[in-house]
């Protein structure tokens, strides 16, 4: 009777889709780009605007022929504009310098930015309808907003670790969705067909914050 062979045995190897070399900087430097644009168009805007209010010259507009809406308009599209050379610079510095790829459109990142724009200048002009001095308003942004946003966003921590009531309040944070379009078009290439939930997210987060902000800011002129 012929003696049994070796029994072949499995090898189990582990692949990286999107990260082969498990490098951090793909991870987290993508995430820069979110926390810069929210410094620039939640936070500072928010203290502009309280700014105005502090040294009397929000009242004087409010006695001009300015409509409100042109006077949020022309409040909140300076710091669009920044926040779009933000994204400029910081993608550029993001792939050339720390040799992240970008894997998917930069035009596509550009027209979802857009949507995230309005959620952080809505949260910022509302900040400033609610707070009477620009210590509250950075105070009120950064740690009543922008802390809690940055570590339940899955920026830092992913979301599938946290507990599971504290999963499903991530669901109110437009930073989560957002922090998964931009990881989504670095890293794996993702079109809109695959991110067209975050952004429909994003669309209705930011319809809201700009209703009630603009709401409030016009009763404020009142």
């Amino acid at each position: 009777m012929p003696r049994p062979g070796p029994v072949p045995s499995i090898e189990l190897v582990p692949r990286v889709f999107y990260n082969p070399d498990l490098k951090s900087r793909w991870f987290y430097l993508p995430a820069i780009l979110a926390l810069v644009l929210m410094l620039t168009t939640m936070i500072l805007p928010s203290m502009a605007v309280v700014r105005e209010k502090e040294i009397g010259t929000l009242e004087q507009l409010s006695v001009t022929p300015v409509r409100p809406w042109q006077l949020i308009a022309g409040k909140l599209f300076p710091f669009a504009i920044i926040g779009f050379v933000d994204l400029i610079l910081v993608s550029l510095l993001v792939v050339w310098v720390f040799g992240v790829p970008l894997r998917g459109s930069f035009a596509l990142l550009a027209c979802l930015t857009m949507l995230f724009l309005a959620n952080t200048l809505g949260l910022g002009l509302l900040v400033s309808t609610l707070v009477r001095t620009q210590q509250q308003a950075m105070m009120t942004s950064v740690f009543v907003l922008m802390v809690p946003m940055i570590y339940l966003s899955g920026l830092i921590f992913p979301i599938e670790n946290m507990p599971g009531p504290i999963q499903h309040a991530t669901r109110a944070i437009p930073l989560r969705y957002y922090n998964d379009i931009i990881r989504g078009i670095f890293l794996r290439g993702s079109g809109i067909a695959v991110l067209w939930p975050d952004a429909v997210a994003l669309a209705a987060f930011g319809a809201l914050f700009v209703s009630l902000a603009s709401f409030r800011f016009r009763k404020t002129l009142d």
